[in-house]
């Protein structure tokens, strides 16, 4: 009777275990492309990052910003695609730091054979690895900060992907206004090659007079098909950021002026508080030092404690504390210690270099805009003159008062000098997106996560 309900005891605990165990479940992989074919088939709805507002869907049939392009890039990119299977990784961390190691169980059953003994003996020990909870403090600790580093590698991977989505549209938009202009000027070219040979054939003019006209002519087909070959690099590289298929098009607005303060100082001042990836940093440098006092308590010599209790053969009962005690003679956890103090130094090298490096880029770009700027204020007041007398010679040869030759010199001029602006513009607009990524800004500031309060996530 009284085995069968130590049997119906045991099952009974043994169901429960097996009940707590996790099953294993498939995971195939997928046997053909994700790519879209259409923004339609995108993710295109912005979470709200205020509580009472809803979410915002972004319109697809009309010219996208660039700021909606790097939104898109954002949701859909396959890049940040393994985000998710990171953050879990970095909270299991977690999950394990804060579990203790389970409790040893021991015992002993000794059939009695022969000798003054009367009865069969038992003996039976629970134990708990002491050190364990020693170094729990510490170990919890360094888990907890590793995810916040986790969240903050993760804002700034979105932050990077988004600021390259912007550029690109940057880039196609100001390649298409490229190709505008230089189509222009190519087809004032071709009408003046014929124009001049037409006079050639009738003898009016030497066949000199082709070859300048001629080289002109194909230096400026050379720069149309660069100027499609690296449009079509653009397009498809954007279209791979966002998980589109490579002959994905789609219209892209005006981009608008990037904004930054007048005064950059307090933003440099602040990058370490402000920019995630430093952010980030400071973080794992925190879980190193948590590593080093993790590495000293492990100094604390291995112990286990715990009751054990039984009876001899001659039915004799006993009970008292069982005690297992490592003796630090040859390892006293030094190897540990030193390793985690040359990580220690390490990250605290690392993030100073990535600090120096962040500042010193964010002051060699404010300087190149202020001389970008410069640059393309004379180079808009030269276009604008150029356009002036573009348009002043246009009237001067329908009074007859200037040749068709003077004119296409006047109007190619003028639109070589519309070059100019969109290239410095263009320079301009990649410096200060460039800035806005050295200075971090424009993260909303609910999602960083604090290196002085981190939290169970």
């Amino acid at each position: 009777m009284r085995s069968s309900r130590l049997f119906c005891v045991g099952a009974i605990g043994i169901a429960l275990l097996l009940g707590g165990c996790a099953t294993y479940h498939a995971l195939p992989l997928a046997g053909s492309s994700n790519l879209k074919m259409s923004l339609e088939q995108l993710d295109l709805t912005v979470p709200s990052r205020e509580l009472n507002n809803g979410p915002t869907k972004i319109d697809p049939e009309i010219p996208l910003s660039p700021d909606e392009v790097g939104l898109i890039a954002v949701l859909n990119s396959p890049a940040l695609a393994s985000q998710p299977g990171q953050l879990s990784a970095a909270r299991a961390g977690l999950l394990s730091a804060t579990l203790l190691p389970n409790p040893s169980l021991s015992a002993d059953y000794g059939f009695y054979l022969s000798g003054p003994g009367t009865s069969n003996s038992l003996a039976a020990s629970i134990s708990e690895d002491i050190r364990s909870i020693v170094t729990y403090g510490p170990r919890v600790k360094a888990a907890k900060a590793r995810v916040g580093q986790v969240k903050a590698d993760l804002l700034w991977q979105d932050w990077l992907v988004a600021q390259r989505a912007r550029l690109l549209a940057v880039d196609i938009y100001a390649d298409g206004r490229e190709l505008d202009i230089r189509s222009k000027e190519l087809k004032l070219l071709d009408n003046e090659v014929n124009q001049v040979r037409t006079a050639t054939s009738a003898g009016n003019l030497a066949l000199s007079a082709e070859a300048p006209l001629l080289a002109a002519q194909a230096s400026a087909e050379i720069a149309i098909a660069t100027t499609r070959m690296r449009l079509i690099r653009n397009w498809q590289d954007l279209d791979a950021l966002i998980g589109l298929d490579p002959s994905v098009r789609f219209a892209i607005a005006r981009p608008s002026l990037i904004s930054l303060p007048d005064n950059i100082k307090p933003l440099i001042e602040t990058l370490p508080n402000r920019r995630p990836d430093l952010v980030a940093l400071r973080l794992g440098y925190m879980a190193s030092d948590q590593d080093v006092r993790e590495a000293i308590l492990g100094q604390f010599p291995a112990f286990i404690l715990g009751p054990a209790g039984g009876w001899d053969t001659s039915r004799v009962y006993s009970m008292g504390p069982s005690i297992t005690l490592g003796l630090p003679i040859f390892n006293r956890n030094q190897g540990k210690i030193a390793a985690a103090r040359a990580t220690r130094v390490q990250l605290h090298a690392d993030y100073q270099a990535r600090l120096d490096g962040a500042v010193g880029t964010s002051k060699a770009l404010i300087a190149r805009i202020q001389t970008l700027k410069s640059d393309l204020k004379k180079s808009r007041a030269g276009s604008e003159e150029a356009d002036s007398l573009a348009g002043s010679a246009l009237q001067a040869f329908k009074e007859d008062n200037l040749d068709e030759r003077s004119l296409t010199d006047y109007q190619t001029a003028a639109l070589e000098r519309q070059l100019d602006v969109l290239n410095y513009q263009r320079a301009l607009d990649e410096t200060t997106l460039a800035l806005s990524i050295e200075l971090g800004t424009g993260f909303p500031e609910a999602l960083l996560v604090s290196p002085d309060k981190v939290t169970h996530p």
